[in-house]
């Protein structure tokens, strides 16, 4: 965390201990062994100026501050101690310079300087990818294990590592002692916002109110670093032409993720997307996410390429191709993935390629895979309880990534000329999904004022297995337009995002209600067992234009700003967490300070004085 001014909280009951000692005792602040705490311990000589050393604990969003102690020479007079005249907090941990967007490169937020990727793919494979939802596949969360994290953060700064990739976090775990060895090891971070048992299905796409609340979840949790790049809301879910349809599902969560981050007032981060490198739809998938709107398109795109296999080149790998294809393209773009391996042991003879001028003109930098051994063989380092090995890879990409330094451009003298949005593919056999209008936005309210408003319901006591038969008998009669979602017409229904539950629901008690209107609902509300009349059937009445809106048939399109949780409106900005408040990491890091306001008042004359170092 940087000096702050004016970030004090401070307890004015009193003033603290104050202590006389020779300032020839004092020393630099020391950090501890102990995970989170620092000290300025009395060991050394610092200066003749007035000193003050403390303890201090790092929370998720605070530091602080459990003890201090001025320090002053006994013949120093109290005032010119306190002439000072600018209140200044200030802890031994600096946050990373951010990383902002400008045109197609990246840059430090406080300077001048292109920022190029030096990545690594950082966490233990799992069986599973974007491709099945359902799947309920266990993961280990890279950045919530600090003793791992002690271990390899040493390792990614021998191979120069600046980035890191992760594909999977839980947002309810602690990740700040991660985040901070990665901060003092000055690497930043991309990750993906699904896991595997939560992620947009290719062969059955969709965009609903529990992806999104996950999705809100992961950068709520990421937000509060300022290490954290940005996230990709989907990672090759697209990789075959009759897959295509599941694109706009994924682009509509990168437009509602875009959102997000700005009705919540965070500070800029970006969303893109990591697509696979299939010469079928690779030229249709950059255009079709970087098409229509820029409110709707990626703000990166990360590219997962593994045609380089050992001694190969710039022109016969296709990166010539590759590079000449994305010369005009508006957003920044890297490799995602890279470091083919069906020739061993992998040479890296690419990254010369990558970070060369030729290059670096197009793309920004490259993400390594990976850094874990696995059964995949793609490990640069073999990790066995508390000890790693470095694997050959290891130094072979280390040597190459070494000797590379790219330049690029300065930010102030930047002038975009890469503007233009891509032109978006139409529809026909290599591609399924229109550009406009993409899957509506995800909206809790509406999906509970829905299931509030029914009187024929799926009972509880069914098990979901059995969704997949009984949507297919109640649609047998006509009622399902609601619920339907397709992408290659652009017809979407305003219940597509509910839960299955709650669209069963729906579709049972629509079939209920035009029997009901025909005299025939004695058993209309039965499909063998599985659905009931409920007592309730009415919904608030903060609900009527929500509902109003979608149309008894639900084929209306809502745009009315959600009220309650989890949800974006598909015409505002308007957001809240998926808790419906506030998360913590909105709030902006405060220092609070215990029983010593005179003491904090003193570090005025410390940045007077001698200039406090950081650690």
């Amino acid at each position: 965390m940087n000096a702050r001014v004016g970030a004090i909280r401070a307890d004015v009951s009193d003033t603290g201990p104050v202590r006389s000692l020779p300032s020839s005792t004092l020393g630099p602040p020391q950090r501890s062994s102990q995970a989170g705490l620092v000290l300025f311990p009395p060991v050394a000589r610092w200066s003749d100026d007035p000193f003050v050393y403390l303890s201090a604990s790092r929370q998720p969003n605070a530091t602080i501050v459990e003890s201090a102690w001025v320090v002053r020479r006994t013949t120093m007079k109290w005032s010119s101690i306190l002439a000072g005249s600018t209140l200044f907090a200030s802890t031994a941990w600096a946050d990373l310079d951010p990383i902002v967007i400008k045109g197609s490169k990246f840059f430090f937020n406080s300077n001048d300087t292109q920022f190029f990727i030096r990545g690594v793919a950082y966490q233990q494979e799992y069986s599973s990818d974007d491709s099945t939802s359902g799947n309920t596949t266990t993961y280990k969360d890279p950045l919530a294990d600090a003793d791992a994290c002690g271990r390899d953060v040493p390792l990614l700064q021998e191979l120069r590592t600046n980035t890191i990739r992760v594909y999977a976090i839980d947002p309810t775990l602690d990740h700040s002692e991660c985040m901070q060895l990665l901060t003092d090891a000055g690497i930043y971070v991309i990750a993906d916002l699904s896991d595997p048992g939560q992620s947009i299905d290719r062969s059955q796409p969709a965009w609903n109110n529990a992806l999104y609340d996950r999705y809100v979840s992961v950068v709520d949790e990421l937000s509060q670093y300022t290490n954290t790049i940005g996230f990709f809301a989907g990672n090759e879910v697209s990789n075959t032409k009759n897959t295509t349809a599941a694109s706009a599902f994924v682009k509509a969560a990168v437009r509602d993720m875009k959102r997000y981050i700005k009705a919540k007032d965070y500070r800029s981060m970006g969303v893109g997307y990591a697509t696979n490198d299939d010469s079928d739809i690779r030229v249709n998938m950059a255009d079709y996410f970087n098409c229509e709107s820029v409110d709707d398109s990626i703000d990166f795109w990360g590219y997962n390429v593994y045609s380089w296999c050992g001694d190969s080149s710039y022109q016969e790998s296709g990166y010539k191709d590759r590079t000449e294809e994305f010369s005009s393209y508006s957003v920044p773009v890297f490799f995602a993935e890279y470091g083919c391996n069906t020739v061993q042991p992998r040479k890296f003879t690419e990254v010369q390629a990558l970070f060369g001028d030729a290059m670096t003109e197009v793309w920004s930098g490259g993400i390594v895979y990976m850094y874990f051994q696995e059964a995949n063989n793609y490990g640069l380092v073999s990790v066995d309880g508390t000890s790693a090995s470095t694997m050959v890879d290891f130094s072979y990409y280390s040597q190459e990534i070494a000797s590379v330094n790219p330049t690029g451009v300065q930010k102030g003298s930047y002038d975009p000329s890469n503007t233009a949005l891509e032109a978006c593919p139409t529809v026909d056999s290599d591609w399924e999904a229109v550009a406009s209008p993409l899957p509506p936005s995800p909206n809790d309210d509406l999906c509970t004022c829905m299931e509030s408003s029914l009187e024929c319901v799926v009972k509880d006591s069914i098990s979901s297995d059995q969704y997949g038969d009984l949507f297919d008998t109640v649609c047998g009669y006509g009622v399902c337009a609601g619920i339907d979602a397709n992408a290659t017409s652009g017809k979407y229904g305003a219940y597509s995002v509910c839960n299955a539950q709650q669209q069963l629901s729906y579709v049972f008690n629509l079939y209920y209600q035009q029997q009901k209107a025909e005299n025939n609902a004695a058993s209309a509300c039965d499909f063998g067992g599985a659905a009931s009349v409920t007592a309730s059937g009415k919904a608030a009445s903060a609900c009527s234009t929500l509902l109003k809106e979608a149309g008894t048939s639900g084929t209306g399109t809502v745009t009315s700003s959600p009220t309650g949780t989890g949800a974006v409106s598909s015409s505002s900005a308007t957001a809240s967490s998926s808790k419906g408040a506030a998360h913590p990491s909105a709030m902006p890091a405060t220092i609070y300070l215990g029983a010593w306001q005179l003491g904090i008042y003193l570090l005025t004359a410390l940045v007077a004085g001698f200039g406090m170092v950081l650690l």
